[in-house]
């Protein structure tokens, strides 16, 4: 019987502490994989994405919504080459389930266009986002995650007569580190 107790304890104390709910501190770094833009140009034209780069961060502690920090940029596809930069500030709150790390949160910022002459034309748009993040322990103190972001972005011209709908999905891949 004491060797029962001893065993469920040792398994249950390991799978607890290597969730990220029973940690002091969490800290996670991640990328973006690809970019899908939903949205259209003013006249109705399809966006589409040639690659996507940046980093995901955040940081947070048990019980009360962490931080984080988007940055990246998304290669559009055009015989003029540009990007669409993306800068975007989360709360997100981590879950309390044990062996999986479930992480919810939103975030706004700003998305502008990149190119010679962007700046002079358009104006920075305004970005909110809604997202999820699964992840599974891989080591004790470390897991891996996939992240899908819903992000939502227009970009008007400085006149504000035309207005470009640059909203889309980012799936992303992160490690999270617990201590």
């Amino acid at each position: 019987m004491k060797k029962i107790i001893l065993t469920v304890f040792a398994a249950s104390s390991l799978l607890l502490s290597s969730t990220q709910a029973f940690a002091l501190i969490n800290f996670s770094v991640g990328v973006p994989l690809s970019h899908t833009i939903t949205g259209k140009y003013s006249d109705g034209t399809e966006i589409k994405s040639e690659g996507v780069s940046g980093t995901f961060i955040q940081v947070g502690v048990p019980m009360l919504p962490g931080i984080g920090m988007d940055s990246y940029k998304t290669k559009i596809e055009s015989d003029d080459p540009f990007e669409l930069e993306t800068m975007i500030y989360n709360l997100y709150y981590l879950l309390p389930i044990p062996i999986i790390n479930l992480t919810l949160g939103v975030g706004t910022g700003s998305t502008t266009f990149k190119c010679s002459g962007c700046d002079a034309y358009f104006d920075k748009g305004s970005a909110s986002q809604w997202y999820a993040s699964f992840g599974m322990p891989i080591i004790p103190l470390f897991d891996l995650h996939l992240s899908y972001r819903s992000v939502s972005s227009k970009i008007k011209t400085k006149s504000g007569s035309i207005e470009h709908d640059l909203s889309g999905n980012i799936m992303g891949l992160g490690i999270g580190f617990n201590f």
